[in-house]
């Protein structure tokens, strides 16, 4: 009868044990790629490819029909709440970074060849200037779903609607009761619970920086119920005739390709929209712009990468930017 008993006792523990497995989904989207787990045995795929195409629809510049990119060649202004959702966000931060984050930047990254529109030939200070008179997020307006812009304006959210998407497929799984999932696109990331497998926190990486294209991690950090944005400067740079290497972020004061030291920029926030537009904004700043602005703004956790003036690789943690 002992026996009996220690077995019952012995497979009741095991079935209070039993590890929920995470479904995972991945594919392409947003010109990279996503994966997401979560602690359910639904297969939304679906869901999540209907929720994607929205989002594209709404504020992809590669797509010649979406909202904004007919927004941009004046056709429309008409917007939907995804789009009102991201300019919001993005007037707040373009104010608090007094225009360190600008999407109207987007005709000087078009001039540049770094974005979706095509490169100006023998690109000069005039036509810098003359493009310039267009820029600043303050001259577009919002209100009801109507957006009022100068007609040369050209709004790209490329820096913020990859971090959005994140946030909404996360959204979307917490409408389903779902409480733990790691969502992640092209390298950005918002978490919820635990690893419900491995019956511990999500933990990610932060990529060490590498010029050929190669990659590797250079740390691995806890992140719970926060979201990650990182946006390298390593991957798309030009180089001057002395060796200069010029970042794809375009100074929205100047109109230039941004000159930095900075490498790699990882923001926690609690949502990946607002991380994602950080992380773009900060490139423009530099390292003791970055410190002095978070000083007043402790709900950012910044991890930077940069290069000294020995060229060596050089990280700082601020605001309490989780160690490996």
């Amino acid at each position: 009868m002992k026996i009996v008993l220690v077995s019952a006792l012995v497979l009741l523990m095991v079935s209070c044990e039993t590890v929920v497995k995470n479904t995972k989904l991945s594919g392409p989207v947003f010109g990279t790629s996503y994966s997401v787990l979560y602690d359910s045995e639904v297969n939304y795929q679906p869901q999540f490819d209907s929720l994607f195409a929205v989002i594209n629809k709404s504020m992809s510049t590669y797509i010649p029909t979406s909202d904004i990119s007919r927004i941009n060649r004046n056709e429309d202004s008409l917007v939907d709440t995804h789009f009102e959702t991201v300019f919001n966000t993005s007037k707040n931060i373009y104010k608090a970074t007094q225009g360190a984050f600008d999407p109207t930047i987007g005709a000087l990254v078009n001039a540049w060849d770094f974005g979706p529109g095509g490169k100006i030939v023998n690109l000069d200070s005039l036509k810098i200037d003359s493009l310039m008179l267009s820029v600043g997020f303050d001259k577009v307006q919002l209100n009801n779903h109507v957006l009022k812009k100068p007609a040369g304006a050209f709004i790209d959210f490329n820096a913020i609607a990859k971090g959005y998407g994140v946030d909404v497929i996360g959204q979307f799984l917490e409408s389903k009761n779902i409480k733990n999932y790691l969502v992640e696109i092209g390298g950005e990331i918002r978490t919820r619970g635990i690893n419900t497998e491995k019956q511990s926190p999500w933990k990610v990486g932060v990529e060490q920086p590498h010029f050929d294209g190669t990659q590797s991690i250079l740390k691995g950090i806890t992140v719970k119920d926060e979201a990650m944005a990182t946006s390298g400067t390593y991957r798309k740079f030009k180089v001057d005739e002395n060796g200069n290497k010029y970042a794809h972020i375009i100074n929205t004061q100047t109109g230039y390709p941004s000159k930095t030291n900075l490498l790699s920029i990882s923001v926690i926030a609690s949502d990946c929209m607002t991380a994602d537009a950080y992380a773009t904004a900060f490139k423009a700043m530099g390292v003791e712009k970055i410190k002095m602005f978070l000083k007043s703004h402790p709900e950012l956790k910044v991890f930077l990468i940069f290069e000294n003036e020995q060229h060596e690789f050089e990280t700082l943690s601020l605001n309490g930017f989780p160690e490996a």
